[in-house]
């Protein structure tokens, strides 16, 4: 079922073959700029074509709207791979699907409901072969004692109860047909810092899912696959954490050479989905140089 083979992506749909490094986006990400758009259908959703026999695999990405999730259906659809791509913002999914040619469907994974709805209109297209629990974020670097629950909460539901939907919904089928779940979680999941504690926490929850979900399905033909970034500099997600604060935002890069871009998650998910299915890669923390651990990172001048 997995492969190490890159495949030209599929004629049908328009998207040729991107190369997987530089020479793309601004920041290094491939794309494909002339793909039609996907048919948007009541509800906020694109059209999710049937696969017939023979079709490429089928990824589910979370958390596609931006960043890393973008990044990575991306380079799926370069590697030709169908995807479907979920996230809130429609108009950002709708604009995806313009570049890349993948079908997308908007929820919100903090509403059980809308997980079910997404599950329903993506396998009514077909089954999945593969799901990238991307979604997350971190809020506010306030130390424990200054906590917010609120903020904890959030972040939780955001992390790991998110992920733990989207999985449950998907794993019929990938048990019934094999297939891939991978948690994009964090260096956060792995050990804490000053000011971290929430979203340590919720991420080492979310990292404990695949874990715990990687025992539980041992034997069956599902492989439960673990990516931990660690700094990476992304358009949305520091700006998001400090409330839209960019110069907060921008001061956790200062002097960083070289943090990590979307482009290089991006190519460590496609790359462990398409090791031979009986290679599992149960978790790989990817850094930058510069950056030793989660309180220890190299800066200049």
């Amino acid at each position: 079922m997995a492969t190490t083979t890159t495949v030209p992506a599929p004629t049908a749909a328009g998207v040729p073959a991107v190369p997987a490094s530089p020479g793309g986006a601004p920041d290094g990400s491939a794309t494909v700029s002339d793909a039609p758009a996907a048919a948007v259908v009541p509800g906020g959703s694109a059209a999710v074509p049937a696969s017939p026999a023979g079709a490429p695999r089928r990824a589910v990405v979370t958390g596609a709207s931006t960043g890393i999730g973008a990044a990575t259906v991306r380079l799926l659809r370069a590697h030709g791979w169908d995807v479907v791509a979920t996230a809130r913002r429609a108009a950002r999914l709708a604009a995806l699907a313009k570049e890349t040619g993948c079908t997308w469907v908007a929820a919100d994974l903090q509403d059980a409901a809308d997980v079910a709805r997404l599950a329903t209109e993506v396998l009514a297209g077909g089954p999945v072969d593969a799901v990238v629990n991307n979604a997350g974020g971190a809020i506010g670097l306030d130390p424990v004692a200054q906590g917010r629950p609120e903020d904890w909460l959030t972040m939780y539901e955001r992390n790991a109860l998110a992920a733990l939907r989207v999985s449950q919904a998907f794993l019929p089928t990938l048990r019934e047909r094999g297939g891939d779940l991978l948690f994009l979680t964090s260096t956060a999941a792995h050990d804490t810092y000053p000011g971290g504690a929430g979203y340590v926490a919720a991420k080492h929850a979310e990292r404990v899912v695949a874990a715990t979900l990687r025992l539980e399905l041992v034997g069956e033909p599902v492989r439960v696959i673990e990516i931990a970034p660690g700094m990476v500099r992304t358009e949305e997600f520091s700006l998001n954490r400090f409330h839209g604060d960019q110069a907060e935002a921008d001061a956790v890069y200062a002097g960083v050479a070289g943090p990590l871009v979307a482009q290089d998650v991006a190519e460590c998910i496609v790359w462990a989905l398409e090791r031979p299915a009986h290679v599992n890669i149960d978790s790989m923390v990817v850094r930058p140089r510069a950056q030793a651990s989660n309180t220890l990172v190299a800066r200049e001048g």
